[in-house]
C-alpha cells in the first residue's frame, strides 16, 4: 500500500532518549494499524510496539514497556516511536511495518506476519 521510510536512528549512550519516525510515500498509512519491530545482529525480528489505525489502542513488548511510546500523527502521515532510558540491549535495526488489514488484537499484534509492508530500517546503537 505504501513505501515506508524510517528515520531518526543514531548512536547514543545508555540512558539517553531517541525518537524514530516512520513516514509513507503515499497517504495510505493513516488507514492502517502500524507496528515497530527490531532486529539485533544475529537474531530474529522482534516485536517492539504497535498502534491501531485510530491511535486509540497500543501494544508493547515487555522489554520496552514503560520506556517506549508509540504514537501517530495522521496530519503528518507519520508514526513515531519515542524511546527513553535506552539500554545497550536496545541496539538493533528498527523497522516500521504496516498491518495487512486485519484489526490488531491480543492474538496477532506481536506477529510479524500480521504486517505486510516494511520499511528499510534505521540503525539504533546504544553504548554503555
Amino acid at each position: 500500500q505504501a513505501q515506508l521510510v524510517e528515520s531518526g536512528g543514531g548512536s547514543v549512550q545508555a540512558g539517553d532518549s531517541l525518537t524514530l519516525s516512520c513516514s509513507a510515500s503515499e497517504r495510505t498509512i493513516i488507514l492502517y494499524s502500524m507496528g515497530w519491530f527490531r532486529q539485533a545482529p544475529g537474531k530474529g525480528r522482534e516485536f517492539v510496539a504497535a498502534i491501531d489505525w485510530s491511535g486509540g489502542t497500543t501494544y508493547y513488548a515487555d522489554s520496552v514497556k514503560g520506556r517506549f511510546t508509540i504514537s501517530r500523527e495522521h496530519a503528518k502521515n507519520t508514526v513515531e516511536l519515542q524511546m527513553n532510558s535506552l539500554k545497550p540491549e536496545d541496539t538493533a535495526v528498527y523497522y516500521c511495518a504496516q498491518n495487512r488489514g486485519a484489526p490488531l488484537s491480543t492474538y496477532n499484534y506481536y506477529a510479524a506476519g500480521t504486517y505486510g509492508y516494511w520499511g528499510q530500517g534505521t540503525q539504533v546503537t546504544v553504548s554503555s
